[in-house]
């Protein structure tokens, strides 16, 4: 509804942005120059953490360190798609590549393009504050019930997220992150971030366990898609004395879902079933084959429906 001003003139305000627009604002977000802060994830299940972030982009380069304040002390540098993560207390560094960046407040995953404004509505919802910023607050709106919907305040002058609320079909809060301090334009220098992602004497590097493949090289694919979701990536875990598994990804743009799928052990796989905490839904279940048995576990913060499609949709190929 519009507002009307003296002698019943309706005020025109800036046309509301389309999902689309909204998409490229949050997305173009990723790129401001510096920053830093404290953010708090909490979850509907009572679970609680937090970190604190420094940013910065230059050119085609993002550095961003992150360093846990609860749990495990963990470090965690990325420079583009390069991620190293420090474990102090047990002197162990992890060196990978990540292909996708999905976390906050890099909201979208950004490593090719997907149909999301085909599956999401936006409505605006005014303005807030959070962390002594003004923000603009969009609700992305789920076209089916097959993905969560986004409450995302996404700061006036840079556009980039700094509170963001996964909500159930109910409206419930399922999931909440934000930051509870932070900095613009903050003064982090690039070199002293690849300086520091560079200090690994003293750390025993662990090698990953798993190699990437396809899905089609394990022997699996899917009868049909699912509604908006694409495959992005696919790892193995290299064979050992007990089990192999692998692990494919798939994401809408926003929502991700992980299928784990590994030989069937009548000792460690005892029950099928589902769980959730928060917004991440779990749903584990056994597949029959020509070749043998399988354990499917599927996971991703998407309603139970959405795992439920992709294990009723999974097979060996003949």
């Amino acid at each position: 509804m519009g507002q009307f001003g003296p002698g019943g003139q309706q005020l025109v305000g800036p046309p509301e942005r389309t999902v689309a627009e909204w998409l490229v604002r949050l997305q173009q977000a990723s790129r401001v120059p510096s920053y830093a802060g404290t953010f708090v994830v909490s979850s509907s299940s009572g679970a609680l953490s937090s970190a604190r972030i420094w940013h910065i982009c230059e050119g085609d380069t993002q550095i961003e360190r992150v360093e846990s304040l609860t749990g495990v002390p963990r470090l965690t540098y990325r420079r583009n798609d390069s991620v190293v993560t420090f474990f102090p207390q047990a002197r162990v560094m992890q060196n990978e590549r990540r292909e996708s960046n999905g976390a906050f407040p890099s909201l979208l995953n950004s490593s090719e393009e997907f149909d999301t404004a085909e599956y999401y509505n936006a409505r605006q919802h005014g303005q807030g504050r959070v962390a002594g910023f003004d923000a603009d607050i969009v609700h992305l709106v789920p076209r089916d019930d097959m993905r969560f919907g986004y409450r995302i305040w996404s700061e006036k002058s840079t556009g980039l997220v700094v509170k963001m609320q996964t909500l159930g079909s109910d409206g419930r809060v399922l999931e909440q992150v934000a930051f509870s301090e932070l900095q613009l334009e903050a003064p982090v220098r690039i070199d002293k971030l690849k300086q520091m992602m560079a200090q690994t004497d003293g750390y025993r590097l662990e090698k990953s366990d798993k190699v990437k493949t396809t899905a089609a090289a394990e022997g699996w694919q899917l009868k049909s898609p699912v509604a908006g979701f694409r495959g992005q990536n696919c790892y193995r875990k290299p064979p050992s004395s007990s089990s192999q598994m692998v692990q494919w990804i798939f994401s809408d743009g926003l929502a991700t879902v992980s299928l784990f799928m590994e030989p069937f052990s009548r000792e460690r796989h005892v029950r099928e079933g589902q769980s959730s905490m928060g917004a991440t839904h779990t749903l584990t279940k056994r597949l029959v084959d020509k070749a043998g048995d399988w354990w499917v576990t599927a996971v991703g913060e998407v309603p139970t429906i959405t795992l439920k499609a992709f294990t009723d949709s999974l097979e060996r190929k003949n």
